[in-house]
């Protein structure tokens, strides 16, 4: 069989991954196993919590028009069916963003859902 040569593929790959891991501690940015090691954890993590932020985001809006809504005397989920009955179609993010930054509109939105047509 004859001999394989993978000098540059394997310095190149390895060295792929020391980059990635510039800036873990001790032997987690010098040695290769370790370092690999690490990134392949860190990677795991990054692709599980683009994931989970979105949920966190999700749930940090509701939380903030439950809050505005309450201060307009009518509850979160009172709110969102009012809103589909009224057809006023405005997503989560956009009714946290007026309840934090604009809550006269927050008002005149949550009236326009409670009036009955």
């Amino acid at each position: 069989m004859t001999r394989v040569k993978r000098g540059n593929v394997a310095r190149n790959r390895r060295n792929k991954i020391l980059t990635m891991a510039r800036g873990y501690r001790g032997a987690a940015s010098v040695l290769f196993r370790t370092a690999n090691q690490r990134v392949m954890k860190a990677l795991r993590y990054a692709y599980r919590h683009r994931r989970e932020k979105k949920r966190d985001f999700r749930r940090l809006w509701i939380a903030r028009v439950n809050a505005a809504a309450r201060l307009e005397g009518i509850t979160y989920s009172q709110l969102i069916g009012a809103l589909h009955k009224a057809n006023i179609d405005l997503n989560r993010k956009m009714l946290a963003q007026l309840a934090v930054l604009d809550q006269a509109a927050f008002a005149q939105v949550v009236s326009a859902a409670k009036s009955p047509t």
